[in-house]
């Protein structure tokens, strides 16, 4: 029963806690939102301005559903908040008409105004056509909330929310739409580096003259073509199916994923693809979708990956303004789309050297923020931005978008000018912020205190060897420690004194400054404009108050940040330690070199420079012959690693990456339009390198990483299988070695079983006299214990398998004058005593526990003759032989072949590419039976229901398992190549076009 009296205080403490919350909730400014079961008909058929309100949750409109009403809040301003439909997902697909061009985007439900009709027939039910998502723990990918997966769904193209607003990421109920807001430059360039301009210069012929082909070549060549834009189309619809106006659909799971912001990065990077293969309807719905990205936000990443954007949008954009038509054509929305995005690039620019942030926070919280490039940022990326910028400076005539990129080139020429220690080629790591902190640090300590000087002259030299405890001599009192001047005497030090008076000088600083309300920074330094008096000449030599300097700007908490340092140019950012190649993080700097010259028409000379001396260094740091079993001549690059300024330790791996397979075509390209028909000559080896690697392999595709056996000489390179079999196994030496010990303990083995043996017989006598009472013979084998101990292996105490058996009870059968008191052998009597001996040593009655006494002292073993153990026998190690037949039948490696780092494919573009230039530069229909063999083996290997997929290892003789993902590039990059070289040579001629390096062709000028 509950007692009044014991729970009182807690009954009236809920009552009071009760009334306080009841008047809280009737007090509260705010009004919980409504059920989005009990909104009215009217309340979602009525638009309302979003001025007015802020959005409620509501039920799902049907298709010409205007936005929903809201209530007016009168004494707080709620800011703009997503829909529960919106918050799970929405739907992916067009609007239905074409947005007002003039007002910035914002995230919201699409009006019935700005809807364009969609190419499907829309299923009737309002779900079908908006359906509401649910995420499923993949970035975005959803369900409705009827449970039906989208790939369930029948209806190709749905429609919802334009590219970049929330789609398929959950939100809280307060979150809010940002979006990039301009920001005012803080490091404006006193004067542009302007576009050169004039007449392009005569460039030498790149294409081979193709001549007429026989209408069976031709039969040939327009099947293939047909098949190559079938898997094209197949990839799109599959694209446009399940992940319309993301960025990349998921083929095998039939759902979509956006790592680059969410923008469409297919639709934008397939646009020149669709219209060179003639796919004009799917063409023009993309540059629908287009019209509506908004690239002022995103809801997948809080920064933009500059170098992806750049290449894929950016570069997109500009080259399908290009293919289709340019001025002349009608879509010159994309070129506007361009200039919006670019708008955005711009502010990575913004920095003191004007090196461009790789990684751009683009909420407004950033903005007006300073900022420096990178201290280890990646060459490929510093350096790979520079073609799209040019061509978006030559189509808008905006000099400052060339600016922009020219100054990173003159960044790359000083420092290459300058040396780099693989004269040429610059390290993967580069230190872009133009701070020199070392520099820094030696100029800090010249303006120091005297106490600070003071202890950096007195430090040890950091390059000494550390030196432990030296123990006093006897007698000798302890001392300071010795300095370089000789002993120290027992009293401080003159500078002691001074010490001390600088230390409560601070103190007393700090205590005034505390008492004054100041607060400090993170370093315990004080704003400068309000320092303590007395703290201005703290420390300093001539006693003058400290110089005043401008106010450090100050950082996104409000706190002071040092931007002072020694200017520098590009340096290596390895921290001593630098890594070169020609694979990822590297690659397409240098592809840009011949690239950008040829864009700017030869009018650039410092292009051709910088590519030249990258030519010369990968020649002769990079370029080896691998040793395959056919001895084909072909060519690849591997990486080299190297103390920073010494060249002469200089390690190599000799790799074959997909990545590295574009220099071929950088070789073949290079070597035409500066004509140097050596470069040609190794762009062909370098290109028939990976054809090796893909016609090496079970699936007939290359892996993403491997690693070669090289050839002592490159002119000379025959076949040697056990140099191979030596780098499949480089511990041949070891293992012989353990052989060695095997063989050795295998003999001490048998020698130990022999002995066992002999001594088992002996046992098997033993029991039998007992038994039988029969005498033992004179000429019996018994061997004394001094007998059995001189055995080779042996000692008095011989451990027999996992049990000590000390078989003294033989002893019982030495001759009968051994005891004094011994009868005659051969009589009755003698047996019996034998017999009694024997027993008693066994002492087969005895407690379990006590052992038996032998008469020489040991214990006798209580194991039954049928129970003993024998030793194990040395377990045989694997010989050099067997190591290496194991790991050729497990792994598949090819002969020349030492490792597969990556056993992937990943729908990459490199080695086609290479192929497809080789094709248009030799005119050799060698190459296009290369390529179609590549062709049918990939697609063989990643076809799958929504389109293809990236396969996990090219090594197995069956079906390689999909890994469920389509990267944007294998429409824009990989099935452009294997297009175009199947197609007449006159699309897309090299002598009128040049590449980016996601294969997006700009026009050259003419």
């Amino acid at each position: 029963m509950l007692r009044f009296r014991r729970y009182r205080v807690f009954i009236i403490g809920a009552i009071v806690l009760t009334v306080l919350l009841y008047h809280v909730s009737r007090n509260s400014q705010w009004e919980p939102l409504p059920s989005k079961y009990e909104q009215t008909k009217s309340e979602w058929e009525t638009p309302k301005s979003p001025a007015e309100h802020a959005t409620p949750l509501k039920k799902p409109p049907p298709q010409d559903a205007a936005d929903s009403g809201h209530k007016k809040e009168q004494s707080i301003k709620i800011p703009q908040l997503k829909t529960e439909d919106e918050a799970k997902g929405g739907g992916y697909a067009l609007p239905n008409q074409t947005p007002p061009p003039a007002k910035p985007h914002r995230v919201q439900d699409v009006d019935p105004d700005e809807r364009t009709p969609a190419k499907a027939t829309p299923t009737t039910t309002p779900d079908a056509v908006a359906p509401a998502t649910v995420p499923d723990g993949r970035t975005g990918s959803s369900q409705n909330r009827y449970g039906v997966s989208d790939e369930d769904e029948e209806q190709p193209v749905r429609v919802g929310k334009r590219p970049g607003a929330y789609q398929g990421v959950p939100l809280s109920s307060t979150s809010s739409v940002q979006h990039w807001e301009k920001p005012t430059e803080l490091y404006p360039v006193d004067e542009l580096i302007r576009l050169p301009t004039g007449k392009p210069k005569a460039i030498p012929r790149i294409q081979f003259r193709f001549g007429s082909e026989s209408p069976e070549e031709s039969a040939k060549r327009e099947s293939r073509l047909g098949k190559v834009k079938a898997e094209a189309k197949k990839a799109w619809l599959g694209y446009k199916k399940y992940a319309w106006t993301h960025d990349e659909v998921m083929p095998v799971s039939l759902k979509s994923r956006d790592p680059f912001c969410g923008w469409a990065a297919t639709l934008v990077d397939a646009l020149d693809t669709l219209w060179i293969m003639g796919l004009q309807d799917e063409f023009d719905d993309a540059v629908q979708a287009v019209k509506s990205i908004d690239f002022t936000t995103t809801p997948y990443r809080s920064d933009i990956p500059v170098f992806e954007t750049t290449i894929r949008y950016l570069g997109g954009l500009l080259a399908a303004y290009d293919v289709s038509g340019g001025r002349k054509g009608k879509y010159s929305v994309l070129l506007d789309k361009a200039v919006e995005l670019a708008e955005i690039l711009m502010g990575v620019f913004d920095t003191p050297n004007r090196m461009p942030i790789l990684y751009y926070n683009w909420k407004p919280g950033f903005r007006g923020q300073h900022m420096r490039a990178s201290s280890s940022a990646s060459i490929a990326e510093l350096g790979s931005l520079t073609m799209e910028f040019t061509h978006l400076a030559q189509l808008t005539g905006e000099d400052k978008y060339y600016d922009a990129v020219a100054r990173i080139t003159d960044a790359l020429e000083e420092w290459q000018e300058r040396g780099t220690t693989l004269s040429g080629l610059f390290p993967e790591s580069v230190d872009a912020s133009g701070c020199n902190r070392s520099a820094a640090a030696l100029a800090s300590l010249s303006s120091s205190s005297d106490l600070a000087q003071d202890q950096a002259k007195g430090a040890t030299d950091l390059d000494d060897d550390p030196r432990g405890y030296v123990p006093k001599a006897p007698g000798q009192k302890a001392r300071p420690k010795s300095t370089e001047e000789g002993e120290s005497s027992g009293a401080p030090p003159a500078s002691s004194a001074a010490s001390q008076q600088e230390l409560s000088k601070r103190d007393k600083d700090s205590t005034a400054a505390a008492a004054s309300g100041m607060e400090a920074d993170a370093r315990g330094n004080f704003p400068a404009s309000k320092q303590p008096k007395e703290a201005a000449a703290v420390g300093r030599k001539d006693g003058a108050k400290a110089r005043t300097t401008t106010p450090n700007p100050y950082d996104a908490k409000g706190r002071p940040v040092d931007w002072d340092c020694v200017p520098q140019g590009l340096t290596s950012g390895g921290y001593g330690y630098e890594s070169y190649s020609m694979g990822g993080s590297q690659d397409s700097t240098y592809e840009y070199f011949p690239k950008t010259w040829l864009l700017l028409g030869g009018l650039e000379p410092k292009y051709q420079t910088l590519h030249e001396k990258v030519s010369r260094g990968v020649k002769k740091h990079l370029l080896y012959r691998p040793m395959v079993e056919d001895e084909r001549d072909i060519l690849f690059s591997a990486k080299a690693r190297v103390n920073a300024g010494s060249a002469t330790n200089l390690n190599k791996d000799y790799e074959v990456t997909h990545l590295t397979c574009f220099l071929g075509g950088m070789f073949g390209l290079g070597g035409k339009i500066f004509e140097n028909e050596d470069d040609v000559e190794v762009g062909k080896k370098l290109a028939d390198g990976c054809v090796w690697a893909y016609e090496m392999m079970p699936t007939g595709v290359m892996p993403e990483a491997s690693i070669m056996l090289p050839c002592p000489k490159a002119d000379k390179c025959h076949w040697n299988q056990t140099a191979w079999y030596e780098h499949l196994d480089p511990n041949a030496e070891w293992r012989q070695a353990q052989m060695e010990d095997y063989l050795k303990q295998k003999e001490e083995w048998k020698q130990k079983i022999d002995e066992l043996q002999r001594q088992r017989q002996l046992k098997e006598q033993q029991l039998k006299h007992r038994e039988d009472g029969s005498p033992m013979t004179n000429g019996d084998p018994i061997e004394s214990p001094t007998q059995r101990d001189s055995l080779p292996g042996r000692s008095s105490n011989t451990t027999l398998g996992r049990r000590e058996v000390v078989d003294d009870t033989l002893a019982s059968a030495a001759p009968a004058k051994a005891s004094s008191d011994s009868v005659q052998q051969g009589s009755p009597g003698a047996a019996r005593n034998k017999v009694k001996m024997l027993e008693d040593e066994l002492d087969m009655n005895a407690p379990s526990g006590r052992p038996a006494q032998s008469h020489y002292g040991g214990q006798v073993g209580q194991v039954p003759i049928s129970e003993l153990s024998w030793p194990e026998p040395p377990k045989k190690p694997t010989t050099h032989e067997e190591y290496v037949e194991s790991r050729l039948r497990t792994e598949h490696l090819p002969p020349g072949m030492v490792t597969l780092n990556d056993r992937r494919y990943i729908l990459r573009p490199e080695a086609i590419e290479s192929v497809w230039y080789m094709y248009r530069i030799t005119g050799d229909p060698i190459w296009q039976e290369k390529g179609w063999r590549m062709f049918e083996a990939v697609i063989k290997a990643t076809q799958t229901k929504g389109g293809h997929s990236a396969i996990d290892d090219v090594s197995l003789t069956g079906k390689p398992r999909l890994l469920d993902n389509m990267e944007s590039f294998w429409i824009a990059e990989t099935l452009k190549y294997f297009y175009l070289l199947f197609e007449t040579p006159d699309v897309i001629s090299l002598d009128e076009w040049v590449f980016n390096t996601e294969a997006h062709p700009f026009k050259r000028p003419v």
